[in-house]
């Protein structure tokens, strides 16, 4: 039977009509029955923005499918941390569950069945918070089967439920508790992953890094959450580039591959984390990177 897209999708865009029109075709090609688009107001200092915003919500227009769209427009902008943040609490307040796209974030089209699939099979399992489409092993097979969990929230292309949404806190009220009671030793393994973690949620805490989605992870984290990850990469970000305000300069990341899930998916027999992918991931992911390509390479957003 041919697969149709019943879970609504929530697309994050801003002021690139170029990226924003390929991953408008995969969603147009998906056809879901309810589009939730969020989308920033142009910057003040930058005289292009507003057309370029314009061209963009004027993609939105373009939907000819039976769809219910739902618009959070912003006419000021608000940028990363606030308008993704409330961006995402208006998703989750609308709907139980979402498919979420950014405007760089070009999945392949088994992409949206993968989540469909897994959202109805964990939706009521408090262990698991996200399903993710990135896969980040380049070609390291982890398990013989579709997925594997992992506690790495990879955000080029994801889902959630609202129950798992609602753990989130922009502010991470509940950071100087974790930190102060030493439970970030608890939650990850060895003193470098923990150094490096404390500075991170420390400078998201106090407002050096203006982002939304480090906040996610913590989320994850505290709440001993796991994260769906495929065997295949189903997502590709075309957003890297001079355009691009996190991810201007060149990466191992940029222009992945993707590869088609096949169906029916094979299902891990238990819900552990891969230990093994993870510690590779922290290798080549942050280990080896500043915390300035990090934000480069892990959060991506341009400037919203």
């Amino acid at each position: 039977m041919e697969f149709q897209l019943q879970t609504p999708v929530a697309f994050l865009v801003f002021n690139r009509p170029d990226t924003t029109q390929q991953v408008f075709a995969e969603i147009r090609r998906a056809r879901p029955p309810k589009l939730l688009v969020i989308a920033d107001g142009p910057r003040p200092d930058r005289p292009d923005d507003a057309e370029k915003c314009r061209a963009v919500r004027a993609l939105i227009e373009q939907v000819d499918w039976p769809c219910e769209v739902l618009k959070n427009y912003s006419d000021v902008n608000l940028g990363c941390k606030r308008r993704v943040s409330s961006g995402l609490d208006w998703v989750f307040d609308t709907v139980e569950e979402a498919i979420i796209l950014e405007d760089d974030c070009l999945p392949d089209p088994t992409f949206f069945r993968f989540c469909q699939t897994l959202l109805e099979k964990y939706r009521d399992d408090e262990r698991v918070m996200m399903i993710s489409g990135d896969n980040f092993q380049f070609g390291r097979n982890r398990t013989g089967y579709s997925y594997y969990f992992s506690r790495y929230t990879h955000i080029w292309g994801w889902a959630s439920w609202r129950r798992a949404w609602k753990h989130y806190d922009v502010s991470m009220d509940l950071w100087p508790v974790i930190r102060d009671e030493r439970w970030l030793e608890a939650i990850l393994d060895g003193p470098a992953t923990v150094r490096y973690w404390r500075s991170i949620f420390e400078r998201v805490h106090n407002g050096a890094i203006n982002t939304w989605d480090y906040q996610w992870t913590f989320a994850t984290w505290i709440q001993n959450g796991l994260v769906v990850l495929p065997e295949v990469n189903l997502v590709t970000n075309i957003g890297f580039g001079q355009q691009a305000t996190h991810t201007a300069s060149a990466s191992r990341f940029s222009n992945m591959a993707t590869s088609a899930m096949h169906f029916p998916l094979s299902y891990p027999a238990f819900v552990l984390r891969d230990a093994n992918a993870d510690d590779y991931t922290w290798r080549t992911m942050f280990r080896v990177q500043p915390l300035v390509l990090i934000k480069q390479l892990y959060n991506k957003i341009r400037g919203f």
